[in-house]
C-alpha cells in the first residue's frame, strides 16, 4: 500500500436488508481518521453470464427487467451459489434460463460489477457449442426468450445504443480482445 493510495479500515458490519440482495452496511474509518457508513451489497458470492456464438450468430437473452421498466436482449447467467464453481454456475444458468447445455466453455473475463457498491465480480464464458437441455419455468417473475441473431446485428445494436446489459458489452469485447470473435462493427 502507498501513501498516496491509503485504503479505508473496516470496522463494523451491519445487516441492513436480507431477501434477494443482502445489503450491510459497513462502518469504516476514512484516512485521516473520519468514519463512515458505506453500504455494501453482498447479495451472492459471484455471478456468471455466458456468451452462446454458433457459427456467424449469438444466442442470447430477451427478459423483462423491471428496475428499468423494459424488455431487453442480455445474456444467460445469475448468481453463483456458495461452494459451486464459477464454470459450474454458468452451466446451471444456460440451461435454466435457455435451456442449452454448453459441454465446453472458456473463460472470457472476470470484473467488478459495481465496485463502488458490490463485493460481487462476475464471471464471463463463451460457448461455441450447445445441445439441446431443459429450460427451468417454475419461477414467474423470470421469463426468459432464446434470441438466435448474426453477430452483425448485435453489432449493429451495440453501435446504435440498444445493449443496456454490461456483461454482454465485456463479453462481446473480450471475446473480439481474444482473438475469438472479430472486432466490434457495424
Amino acid at each position: 500500500m502507498s501513501a498516496d493510495e491509503p485504503r479505508w479500515r473496516w470496522l463494523s458490519t451491519r445487516e441492513v436488508h436480507r431477501g434477494r440482495v443482502r445489503i450491510d452496511a459497513d462502518e469504516v474509518e476514512l484516512p485521516g481518521g473520519a468514519r463512515t457508513v458505506h453500504e455494501v451489497d453482498r447479495s451472492a458470492p459471484f455471478s456468471v453470464s455466458t456468451l452462446v456464438v454458433l457459427g456467424g450468430d449469438v444466442v442470447l437473452a430477451r427478459q423483462y427487467r423491471y428496475p428499468i421498466d423494459r424488455w431487453i436482449l442480455d445474456l444467460p447467467g445469475g448468481a453463483g451459489d456458495p461452494g459451486e464453481a464459477p464454470a459450474d454456475a454458468a452451466r446451471r444458468e444456460l440451461e435454466e434460463e435457455l435451456g442449452l447445455i454448453a459441454d465446453e466453455l472458456t473463460p472470457l473475463h472476470v470484473f467488478a460489477t459495481n465496485p463502488g457498491r458490490s463485493v460481487g465480480k462476475t464471471h464471463v464464458f463463451l460457448a461455441t457449442a450447445v445441445r439441446r437441455g431443459h429450460a427451468a419455468t417454475h419461477d414467474p417473475a423470470e421469463r426468459v426468450r432464446s434470441v438466435r441473431m448474426p453477430l452483425a446485428e448485435l453489432d449493429r445494436l451495440i453501435a446504435e445504443g440498444e445493449i443496456l446489459d454490461p456483461t454482454l458489452l465485456v463479453a462481446r469485447t473480450m471475446a473480439a480482445a481474444k482473438g475469438l470473435l472479430p472486432p466490434v462493427g457495424i
